[in-house]
Parts: C-alpha cells; structure tokens; sequence
C-alpha cells in the first residue's frame, strides 16, 4: 500500500536544483500525491528534471527520451544554443513544445504530458507523450442500427476528434481548442466546416468558450450546454441534441451545423439543433428514399399519437356529447375503483419507476425484469380492480411510443406535456384542452436553439426546403459540375 505522502527523492551526485526547478516543485508538492513522479537525473554532464503523473506516461517513450539526453556530452552543449526552438528541435519527440509560465507547465502536467526541466534554459520542455485508459470505439448502444458504421465516440477527445477527420477529408474542417473550468482544466473542442457554418454563430461560441468563468465542468456536456444557452426551467423541451455516432456528427458538419466534443463525454453536442431534428435517426438514411421517408412519418405520426391520446381519451369520457357514437366503444365497461384521471397519472409513474428499476438491474436481467414486471403488475391491478384495461392499453401504447423517440430529453419533454394537457382537460374541459395546446405551441414558438436562430424552424421562420427535407428522405444527386469549355469555335454545319 503506498503512503499518503513520500518522501523527497534523494539528490545523488552533482544533480543540481536551481531557481526554476524549486519554483515549479513548490507549485506542484509532489511529497502529497503519489501519482506525481519526481525524477531527478542527468543529461549528459547537465541537471535534469522529469516530471510526470503515472497512469499517463508512455514507458517506451519516456525510456528513449531518457537514453537519448543521458547520452549528451559537454561537446553537444558547447555547440547547442542556449535557445530553447534549438532544443525543442534537437527533441527526440514529434509532439514538443517549450512554455515559461509555470501554471500552464502545471497544467499540461496534470492533462497528462511529460515536463522536462533542463539545467541552464529557463523554459520547461513539454513532451506530449500521454496516453489514456480508453474503452473500444464500439457501436453506441442508444444508436444502433441495422446498417452503417459500428464504431462510436469515447471518452478520449483526441479519438473523438480522429474519428471525424477520417470522415471528412478536407482542410475546411476546423477543430479549435479551448480549455474550460479553473480546477477541472477540461479540455472543450469547437468543430465546424470553414465554408458551411454560419460564421456568426461560429464567432459567437469561440467568445463564449474562451470567456467562460466557472470553477468545473462537473456534469460534462450538460453543464457546458447550460452555460452556453440558458433555458427556463419551466421548458422541457431539449435546446441541444446529442449523438454518439461519428458518421452522424460528420453529416452534420457537412450540413453546416457546428459541432462540441467535450473530453471524458462520448458524445457530440450539434449546435444548432430544432424541434424537428430531434425525430431524426440514422436508419432513415442508410435505407432506400421510400422507406426511410416511411420509417420518419412513422416515427412523427407514432410519437403524435402518444402526446395527446390520453387526454383525447378522457376528453371523451368526461364530454361523450361532443363526440360521434361510433367512438362510444372507448368508455370502460369496467372503470375500476380509481377515478381514471388518477389511474392515468399513477401509471405515468409506474412506467417510469419500472425503467428506473430496470436501469439499475444488471444488464443480463434488465429485459426480463422490465417485461415479468409489466405483466405481472398490470395483471393483478386489473384483477384486484385497481385499474381498467382500456388504461392499460393506451399507457402501454405511450409507453412503446417513448422508445420510438431516439432522444431521451424529448422523452421527457412529451411527458410532461401529457401531463399537463391532462390536468387541463380535467381542470377545463375542452377550454383547458384549447389552453395546453395553446402554452405548447407558445414553448415552441418562442423556443431559441441557440442566440438569433429560432426553435421552431423551418416552420417559423417558414422554409419549405428545409422543411420538406425533415420531413422526407430525399434521394441524393450528383453535384452538378460546369462542363469545360472548349478551345475554339465549333463549325456550323452547312
């Protein structure tokens, strides 16, 4: 077991310490943190100093660093300048760079490359040879399809970063790098097509990611979502969507959207994003026009059908006046001992309490867990009376219909607005219908994705190209290239 504290390393023979070496010793306290490695040695006849943290630090590297500057003579200094872009140049390493702050040494320190302090130049010399714990590129599991790409972001931001530019091959993809977070140091990276991305959008977020004040990024992406487009707490309705998969990203980029890679998240957040992008998959794309535009209206009709069939429901228990006889077969036969506002309410938590509690079985038992316990429950509530099996129907089919949804915010967001259009029907009757569509409309009219870009688009501001894109798979078609213009007249035919 190693101890809290070590001790100092013992200085052997005529390794030296001088100002700048105790500085950055006293920034760090290596005494207080055993990861931190403290390696005192010599580089040729000079002092040397070699700081890393262990767990990050490539051994074969570090070994052919170390054997590459024990092997310096005094011969080798007397030719070498003292400037520091001569010894980054004389570095047996690809990624090199040399800074004077001690802060920022620290910090790169602690990102996980390696600081070499050297007797005679007051730079530290940093040498990006870092590695990560990092998990396969495997295929997303909230993103599967049935074509396609297997592989996935993870949580190594340079991998993520690797997996985009295999895709998109071009020197119009910029990926800049910012640095969010005074004790985190999170490393956020901005992702953009030069000539399809709204410029203005593009100025924007680089102002916001540079002048950003906060301690830590503790929830990751969700806490830079939050910082960079406020949302009331009453709309439940997402602002940033979320994707794990790269081909997804990449076509997103191409579509001139502008994309966040945020280190230790393996997903992407795609800015900006509207109402209509959430029923997006990527099944609709790896499929024939026909079918993918099929499996979208699907998708839209399906998730329609869920946010108002229960309050359509019990509008027609409570006023069957307003409604035609042939929709008369709707009323329970039997309505059970609970009032149905209450029973559908009670079964909008169960199904929730039966994913929380699957979620938190292990995964060999999750699916039968969720399943016996579906069945069992909703068997012996009607049996004991409790609830009518028309209920059960149709929270059954608004269950299925949440698992349509590919995003689980938006999930979300349908379910409270079912509850509220619920509550209303039954505070109002059709007046409290009229006002829950009404306040839904109002969220999504005066909804912003992001500063100056409208949530509701392309239905306001109206853009039937757009729209029409998001609504059907469009078959993709040649770009059209000018033909080259030939040298010279062509004859006239006589």
């Amino acid at each position: 077991m190693p101890s809290s504290q070590k001790e100092t390393p013992k200085v052997a023979g005529p390794i030296k310490t001088w100002p700048l070496q105790l500085q950055f010793r006293e920034y760090l306290q290596p005494e207080e943190s055993f990861d931190l490695v403290e390696r005192p040695l010599m580089a040729g006849p000079r002092s040397a100093w070699l700081y890393f943290i262990d767990g990050f630090a490539k051994d074969e590297v570090m070994g052919k660093i170390l054997e590459f500057w024990m092997k310096r003579t005094q011969a080798d200094y007397d030719s070498m300048p003292t400037d520091r872009s001569v010894v980054l140049a004389s570095l047996p390493y690809i990624e090199a760079d040399a800074v004077k702050d001690c802060r920022a040494a620290a910090e790169l320190l602690f990102s996980g490359a390696l600081v070499l302090l050297l007797e005679g130049y007051d730079s530290f010399f940093i040498l990006d040879a870092r590695t990560y714990p990092v998990r396969s590129v495997s295929e997303p599991e909230n993103e599967r399809v049935l074509r396609g790409s297997r592989d996935g972001f993870v949580e190594t931001l340079i991998f993520n970063t690797a997996l985009l530019r295999r895709r998109i091959r071009t020197n119009k993809l910029k990926i800049q790098l910012f640095r969010v977070g005074d004790s985190s140091g999170t490393d956020v990276a901005l992702c953009y097509h030069a000539d399809r991305a709204d410029k203005e959008l593009v100025t924007r977020l680089q102002k916001k990611l540079s002048g950003l004040k906060i301690d830590a990024l503790t929830m990751g992406q969700q806490s830079l979502a939050e910082l960079l487009i406020p949302q009331k707490w009453f709309d439940p309705f997402p602002k940033v969507r979320y994707t794990e998969r790269p081909d997804g990203a990449a076509a997103n980029l191409l579509e001139g959207r502008v994309l966040i890679l945020v280190d230790n998240s393996p997903s992407a957040m795609i800015l900006p994003s509207y109402f209509l992008d959430f029923f997006q998959e990527a099944d609709d794309y790896y499929f024939p026009p026909l079918t993918g535009s099929y499996l979208h209206l699907l998708r839209l009709a399906l998730y329609g059908a869920a946010l108002f069939l229960t309050p359509v429901f019990y509008l027609i228990l409570t006023h069957p006046e307003h409604f035609p006889d042939f929709l008369q077969f709707l009323h329970p036969k039997e309505p059970g001992n609970i009032p149905i506002l209450l029973q559908l309410l009670l079964l909008e938590l169960a199904i929730d309490g039966i994913k929380m509690a699957s979620l938190s079985t292990p995964s060999g038992l999750g699916n039968s867990l969720s399943i016996i316990g579906g069945l069992i429950l909703g068997d012996y509530a009607i049996s004991a009376g409790w609830f009518c099996s028309e209920v059960l129907l149709y929270m059954a089919f608004v269950a299925m219909a949440n698992f349509i949804q590919p995003n689980y915010e938006m999930g979300f967001a349908f379910k409270f607005s079912r509850i509220m259009l619920l509550l209303l029907t039954a505070l109002l009757g059709w007046w409290g219908f009229g006002l829950g569509c009404l306040l839904l409309f109002s969220l999504l009219l005066f909804g912003r994705s992001v500063p100056a870009k409208k949530y509701f688009y392309p239905l306001i501001p109206f853009s039937a190209a757009h729209l029409l894109r998001q609504l059907l798979r469009l078959p993709i078609k040649p770009n059209r290239i000018p033909k080259a213009k030939t040298a010279g007249r062509k004859e006239k035919k006589r």
